[in-house]
């Protein structure tokens, strides 16, 4: 039965785009840098703690000295006196577990494992350089909070100099944000002119991808510049070759599935992306900023902001045109971004993920209506044509080319497209693809609830309901359709296999996927009773 084909073509292509995916996982960076890698990044320009300006020299690795506390409603951080790095960052409003207090964390400096957000000042006078080490500056108490109704938080950090210019390195912080405003205030008290850069970087230890076949998730670089909206920099690309890309604005991040930190520098200056991977498997990408010359007696300021949270699409975009992109729809992000746009609307209204993933799908049946009515339509004339195709075969044995002569006289004269039943499946495919990405990349259905047993829609069923009531689902329709006593037996064995292959397969998805094809498939068999009972009344079924 050409149904039955039809199944099997999508279940096909289905897999084959998991596995193009899971292969361009597997492209993913080793955990340790090679010793060539690392020889050759050691001898180049970026390959210490602190970037090499355009005079100046790598600085030392920083020490840690007491840690600086800040706390809002949306962050819990913390910045090293020692050159006012930030070596912490925990989401408040985002939980490591559903159902438990323990904050998600972002930035951390363990024994095992590195993730931190660096910024200085380098170039002929900066305060962090191989000569001078970091900078220690000075702040008037360890622990900063916004308060309740206040909007926004100070954490001014100072440093005085030999020379006796004073830097003040002041963190901003807002109610209801994630990102950071990093503004240094220089006042020239010397009697020289000065020259400094401004630079941030994220400094992360190589770790292995948590990749698989049904979560192809990305860890690892990506950056933005004004010819390159966007692209993904892996560690292994950045042990490869480090970056050096001049460009105005521009953004440098560090991604993973749901969050993602990033570094941007202000959209109008002169900057540069730059990479490096340090011999002890530390992946550094990060901006070196436009020169600045402070005369004597002057003051200046240089900002640059950070942000450490999810990939909200909206607070992105507010920071960056291109930040968004971090949300990676892949090739169909022309379809998945109107999706997205449909799933947060849905949402907004009934309160619930899984209703609004319902809706969503509902919305997209209902709109490829026509196309699945043309496609049952078509196989229902096709299956008619069974008894004369068989006649056809019987005549014409085994000579192909008049076998196929004959074939497409008899599809022209009963006005049959033989592929009208295939076509409908391959338009509804982008569709699916773009939609898989979606309830994929978006943050907001981390930890989100549905209702009974499933309160986590970004993981699998725990009990397994939903991808065995799939697999019922796909038997019911599968039982819909007759075995057309001309299909080829391996292709019959394949089709009775397909629902508890695709079981198996929706084990590991995560419930919202499985929500969503569970619901496309009911929805499909009540339209399939609907469609086939008005072809019977045409004599077409």
């Amino acid at each position: 039965m050409e149904s039955q084909r039809n199944i099997l073509l999508i279940g096909l292509l289905f897999v084959s785009f998991l596995l193009w995916q899971q292969w361009q996982a597997d492209k993913a960076p080793k955990p340790v840098a090679t010793e060539s890698s690392v020889v050759a990044n050691a001898t180049t320009n970026h390959s210490a703690d602190v970037p090499e300006a355009d005079t100046g020299v790598p600085a030392a690795v920083a020490a840690t000295q007491n840690l600086i506390t800040v706390k809002t409603d949306q962050l819990d951080v913390q910045i090293n006196p020692v050159g006012g790095d930030i070596v912490y960052a925990a989401l408040v409003s985002h939980k490591l577990e559903q159902g438990k207090d323990q904050p998600f964390v972002l930035l951390e400096q363990t024994k095992d494992f590195t993730y931190i957000a660096q910024s200085g000042l380098i170039g002929r006078d900066g305060i962090d350089s191989s000569a001078k080490g970091r900078a220690i500056f000075a702040a008037s108490k360890t622990e900063f909070t916004l308060a309740d109704g206040q909007d926004s938080l100070e954490v001014p950090l100072t440093y005085v100099a030999e020379n006796g210019v004073t830097y003040t390195k002041v963190f901003v912080f807002h109610r209801g944000k994630f990102n950071v405003n990093i503004d240094y205030k220089i006042n020239n008290t010397s009697a020289a002119p000065l020259q400094v850069q401004m630079y941030g970087q994220i400094k992360q230890t190589i770790k292995p991808s948590e990749s698989s076949m049904m979560m192809p998730t990305y860890r690892g670089a990506a950056f933005s510049t004004a010819s390159v909206r966007y692209e993904k920099y892996n560690f292994e690309d950045m042990g490869k070759n480090n970056l050096n890309q001049p460009t105005i604005g521009g953004w440098a991040a560090m991604l993973q599935h749901y969050f993602v930190s990033a570094w941007i520098p202000p959209a109008t200056d002169s900057n540069t992306i730059f990479s490096s991977v340090s011999a002890g498997g530390l992946a550094n990408i990060g901006f070196r900023g436009a020169v600045y010359d402070v005369a004597p007696g002057a003051t200046q300021e240089i900002s640059s902001q950070f942000y450490v949270g999810p990939k909200d699409q909206k607070a992105l975009s507010a920071l960056s045109d291109t930040l968004n992109l971090v949300v990676d729809y892949g090739f169909l992000w022309w379809l998945a971004v109107p999706i997205h746009w449909l799933l947060m609307f849905y949402q907004s209204f009934v309160g619930n993920w899984g209703v609004a993933i319902i809706l969503i799908t509902l919305t997209v049946r209902g709109l490829l209506f026509p196309l699945t009515k043309a496609q049952y339509t078509s196989m229902a004339k096709m299956r008619n044509l069974q008894p004369k195709l068989q006649d056809l075969k019987e005549r014409f044995g085994d000579d192909r080319q008049k076998m196929g002569q004959a074939m497409m006289e008899l599809y022209k004269k009963e006005k049959v497209n033989p592929m009208g039943g295939c076509l409908p499946i391959l338009l509804q495919m982008p569709i699916f693809i773009a939609l898989y990405w979606v309830l994929l990349e978006s943050f907001e259905l981390r930890h989100a609830p549905f209702m009974l047993w499933i309160h986590d829609l970004s993981v699998q069923d725990p009990y397994y309901i939903l991808p065995l009531l799939m697999g019922v689902s796909m038997f019911i329709m599968q039982k819909m359709q007759p075995i057309a006593p001309t299909m080829d037996p391996m292709q019959v064995k394949m089709m009775q296999w397909m629902p508890v292959i695709f079981t198996v397969f929706f084990l590991w998805f995560p419930s919202g996927l499985v929500l969503y094809w569970l619901v496309g498939n009911i929805v499909a068999i009540i339209q399939q009773k609907i469609i086939y009972a008005g072809l019977e009344k045409k004599g077409l079924n």
